[in-house]
């Protein structure tokens, strides 16, 4: 049963797998059977199953996987990270999503999550991540405690060079994140909070968000206006705000999921917050000159698209632990964690979709012949 779940497993990876194994050295300094197959079980029963290294070791060893140590698979795993890269990019390839595609500037997607790990005294732990478009190569990587002063989502966790274009989603819209941003010459788009990012317009009045969403009806209009962001003991950051309709259903499941997250909590929900919910509302100081409002509109899709996937990656990278010393291996486990959730995302895709049997047959077998 195990051969068979392996075999159907697979055919859910991408199609060159086991040659990228070998042109990225991953199988490299293997004494005994240099097997793809073997190497990648193993290295999912750690970052798929969620088990610790040691624990990883005892079952590969009665699975007849691998017979190696825990020190020995922890540097199989750093060796490997270049395989989990390009076996990322291969499946965000098969989603249309083909991001090796060569652009001149150096674009980043910034995000965070949290990871417990298992048992009682299990630590919990900030993942601070930096993952970069189009070479979906993990640029920075820091872990930190989940309470306390610097430990959470904020611009101000990463190194940010003059340059970089950055792109995350509404938990870093704050207007001190947006000016340590653009403090450092750099640019940044994000799903604006209405709540911790105030807008105001030339003159330093608010800016009337809420009249200027009201007006847009038809479903896919797009607008736009120049803002500026100001914070306490800070200069203004010029930027533009980005807004595009969305559909009736869109806009609907997104109401009723912020009236049921209301009446857990017991809160009341603001008029302007439903309405808001129609929307995807973006603010960037990408340039004007080379980023289009509809171009703006489209990287932060891209982001969303990726997003999903880190929202699968997030579930998945509850389980277990991770490195924490060693930045190579904690990039080469970000990497695992997120194949294993594209893998899920196309199982879960293929389930919904191959009725009753929840997997594609593939090229179809040579009619034999009755007689």
């Amino acid at each position: 049963m195990i051969d068979e779940d392996w075999t159907l497993l697979t055919s859910f990876f991408p199609d060159n797998w086991k040659s990228l194994a070998t042109t990225t050295n991953a199988l490299k300094g293997l004494r005994k059977d240099k097997s793809a197959d073997a190497l990648l079980r193993t290295l999912l029963i750690h970052l798929a199953g969620g088990f610790s290294l040691r624990e990883t070791v005892v079952r590969a060893k009665h699975a007849k996987l691998a017979d190696l140590s825990d020190v020995a698979l922890l540097k199989r795993l750093r060796k490997s990270g270049e395989w989990l890269h390009q076996l990322c990019l291969a499946a965000f390839a098969e989603r249309g999503l083909d991001l090796r595609k060569s652009k001149s500037f150096r674009c980043r997607l910034l995000d965070a999550t949290n990871v417990k790990e298992p048992g009682q005294t299990g630590s919990l732990w900030r993942i601070h991540y930096s993952v970069q478009v189009p070479s979906l190569c993990c640029d920075f990587f820091r872990l930190t405690q989940t309470k306390g002063q610097g430990t959470g989502e904020s611009f101000k966790q990463f190194p940010i060079q003059a340059g970089d274009y950055l792109i995350a989603d509404r938990g870093y819209s704050t207007a001190q994140g947006i000016y340590y941003v653009a403090s450092r010459r750099a640019y940044v788009t994000v799903r604006l909070n209405t709540q911790s990012t105030p807008l105001h317009d030339a003159r330093g009045k608010a800016f009337p968000l809420l009249k200027h969403a009201m007006r847009m009806t038809r479903p896919g209009m797009i607008k736009w206006w120049p803002v500026y962001v100001h914070g306490e003991g800070m200069d203004h950051v010029r930027g533009r705000i980005c807004v595009i309709r969305k559909t009736k259903e869109a806009s609907r499941l997104a109401q009723k999921k912020l009236r049921m997250e209301a009446s857990k909590k017991g809160v009341t929900l603001k008029k302007e917050t439903l309405v808001y919910a129609k929307h995807v509302i973006v603010f960037t100081t990408f340039p004007e000159d080379d980023f289009s409002p509809h171009e703006v509109l489209e990287w932060y899709r891209i982001r969303w698209q990726v997003e999903l996937v880190f929202k699968r990656f997030k579930q998945i990278a509850q389980l277990g632990h991770l490195p924490k010393h060693d930045n190579e291996s904690a990039k080469a486990w970000l990497y695992g964690k997120l194949f294993a959730a594209l893998v899920a995302e196309k199982i879960i895709g293929y389930a919904a979709s191959f009725s009753p049997w929840g997997y594609n047959l593939g090229q179809p077998p040579t009619a034999e012949s009755l007689a």
